[in-house]
């Protein structure tokens, strides 16, 4: 897997203290493994795009 992908979008909007609104906003390309932590902020908030 490739984990480390996601851990660098978590660390990135971490230390830019980012939003979970910024990070539905913000794009992902597709698929990619980053792409689940917009999704997973999308969740959060009621906007999946993908089931």
């Amino acid at each position: 897997m490739n984990v480390t992908e996601m851990i660098a979008e978590v660390v990135v909007a971490r230390n830019l203290e980012t939003t979970g609104h910024e990070i539905v906003k913000s794009i992902h390309p597709h698929p990619t493994m980053s792409e689940a932590i917009m999704e997973a902020a999308a969740d959060a908030y009621g906007e999946v795009i993908h089931m």
